[in-house]
């Protein structure tokens, strides 16, 4: 029986990159950084010591090149777990997929996936400009609802928080993955907090603000704020951390996520230097990696 994935399944463009990042294999590290605006590609590979790859297709860049001896690459994924589904996928796919046979690869490659990306607390006591890793991504939008995936999250948290908030009535079914160890203990200091990170599909509605539209969930932060599970509760919103940590855990990979807070929504306050901080945070991402065991 012919095991090969049919070319409506595996999708290469006419060069033989995979469809939408239009890389091939040798275009990528294992080690690699994702963020989610397209601009902010170059805002890391500047401090790359040297770049042998530059290449993009709609919101999707990429740059490959070298920091203090470490060869690694940075994706731009554009905003949202949709996006998340066709980066991560086709990541997974240059690395594990022979592109001349379409079969799987028997030997696997793990690859590091550091996301640098921008938050807003819901917390009162985390300020803007500070840093945040995630220790689970919880995911209210439905990406992981279409994947065998109850063997990688954390079914506890999920249960309790489920139970919590009660709201299947709104079609709200979140789920719940937790970081990568092993990445999380590489960017670990008392530089950077911990926190459970939400992930939702969009920023107006379904991060609780208000324009001209009514929320159907009118307490939304205030109820994510104030679950607690053990020492876990729910500190920062964003659109990506959650999706990134199921597809990633569930090809294998690693994942961790690195969050610039910008606004606190708890207080109102928006950052007044928010590509100071990116910026920063950049840095000690690139540091952390440099001085890390991660090849």
């Amino acid at each position: 029986m012919d095991s090969s994935l049919g070319s409506s399944e595996l999708v290469l463009n006419p060069d033989g990159s995979i469809y939408h990042l239009n890389l091939l294999p040798e275009d990528i590290a294992t080690t690699i950084i994702t963020v989610g605006d397209p601009q902010r590609v170059q805002a890391v590979s500047k401090y790359f010591d040297s770049i042998e790859v530059k290449k993009s297709k709609r919101e999707f860049v990429t740059h490959t090149g070298h920091y203090s001896g470490k060869r690694i690459s940075v994706v731009s994924t554009g905003i949202g777990t949709d996006n998340i589904d066709i980066v991560f996928n086709e990541l997974d796919a240059l690395v594990n997929i022979d592109f001349t046979t379409r079969q799987i690869k028997t030997k696997k490659t793990q690859l590091n996936f550091i996301r640098i990306g921008t938050t807003g607390s819901i917390q009162p006591d985390i300020p803007i400009d500070t840093f945040l890793i995630s220790s689970t991504g919880i995911g209210f939008d439905n990406l992981m609802h279409f994947y065998d995936c109850g063997h990688i999250k954390n079914m506890e948290l999920e249960q309790a928080l489920g139970t919590y908030l009660d709201w299947g009535k709104y079609n709200i079914h979140p789920y719940a993955v937790d970081v990568d160890k092993y990445l999380c203990s590489v960017f670990d200091s008392n530089r950077i907090r911990l926190g459970a990170t939400g992930t939702n599909s969009g920023f107006y509605g379904p991060q609780g603000r208000v324009l001209r539209l009514t929320p159907a969930i009118k307490d939304f932060n205030e109820k994510l704020a104030g679950f607690s599970h053990g020492n876990v509760r729910i500190t920062n919103l964003e659109m990506e951390t959650a999706a990134i940590y199921g597809i990633a855990k569930l090809h294998g990979h690693r994942a961790v996520s690195l969050n610039a807070i910008l606004a606190n929504r708890a207080t109102g306050e928006f950052s007044k230097q928010g590509h100071k901080t990116i910026d920063e945070l950049i840095q000690y991402a690139l540091e952390h990696i440099a001085e890390s065991q991660l090849v």
